[in-house]
């Protein structure tokens, strides 16, 4: 099976300028660019967990698997350059299909969007086993020379934003993964960000985590948190508030960012991208994630969300 996959690779792969060699030898060899750093992710998602096979289109299944990594090398605010792809397929296929027809669908579904992106499926390696349908991919990016966004960067009195609308992603969202490269590297080149992350495990989680890294406090205001529409339809079904749903859900893919409160105000009236930038809080000396409410009292708040 190997062998055929790797020559259906070979004939549907699209050529890449930076790729000197690509499927079928040893290892991948990439041309470099010299004028900036190598910025490299990975992440793996698995059947059962991330989604569930039977019940899905393999081919967002691969959408989602390059979408989650494309999701961190935004982030970081760094281009996409290749990713290395590799498959543990189950043994006996899925849904009508043998495993050389799964794996050829994951791709069709990997390759529309890492086109869009300018990503050249550099490799990788493929097995199977008796067990659920794993992929791990890795991804390469190069960090512009406004250098990389990390996590540790923001400062107390520093604004929080986000793009996007948050929650309810398990209603179609959560596959179907729009990372926000173009977004990240607008706002790195254009404004003076001091942090950012991608909003992965969701917004809550995922704040404390950036407060963590930069020695500081996150406090949200609650009533700026922009909600989805799938969050407010998802809250029919269940307990759980739209709110609350926004905080925990997890798998927005949106990005989280800190900027000095100037910088922050000119983004918000700006509005440069094609999806919303909203302030949502304000880091703070005080560790750890906070509401802000009335006269900018504090209350702690649950660090809610998916953790693996």
């Amino acid at each position: 099976m190997e062998l055929e996959l790797v020559r259906w690779l070979s004939e549907n792969l699209p050529p890449h300028p930076l790729l000197r060699i690509g499927i079928g030898d040893d290892a991948a060899v990439l041309h470099w660019p010299t004028n900036g750093d190598l910025v490299v992710t990975t992440d793996a998602v698995t059947d059962e967990v991330d989604f569930i096979l039977a019940e899905t289109d393999p081919r967002l299944v691969g959408h989602k698997a390059l979408g989650v990594n494309l999701s961190d090398l935004a982030a970081m605010a760094a281009e996409p350059v290749a990713a290395v792809v590799s498959l543990v397929l189950p043994r006996k296929g899925c849904g009508g299909r043998d495993g050389k027809q799964l794996a050829i669908e994951l791709y069709r579904g990997m390759l529309p969007l890492a086109e869009q992106f300018n990503v050249a499926i550099a490799g990788g390696d493929t097995n199977s086993w008796d067990g659920p349908l794993a992929i791990s991919i890795t991804a390469l990016g190069r960090a512009t020379v406004h250098g990389p966004l990390t996590r540790s960067g923001a400062r107390p009195g520093d604004y929080v934003l986000v793009t996007g609308a948050l929650g309810g992603s398990i209603l179609g969202r959560h596959l179907r993964v729009e990372p926000r490269v173009r977004e990240g590297l607008l706002l790195n080149e254009r404004y003076e960000l001091s942090a950012g992350m991608d909003i992965s495990d969701g917004l809550a989680l995922d704040a404390s985590r950036l407060a963590a890294a930069s020695d500081c406090g996150v406090a949200l205001r609650l009533d700026q948190i922009p909600i989805s529409a799938d969050a407010v339809k998802l809250s029919a079904c269940d307990r759980a508030t739209p709110l609350e749903h926004a905080l925990g859900d997890g798998e927005d893919f949106e990005l989280l960012l800190t900027a000095a409160p100037e910088v922050a105000e000119q983004i918000v009236r700006e509005q440069p991208l094609g999806v919303p930038v909203t302030f949502i809080g304000e880091c703070v000396t005080h560790a750890g994630l906070w509401q802000m409410g009335a006269e900018r009292r504090l209350t702690p708040l649950d660090a809610s969300g998916y953790r693996h």
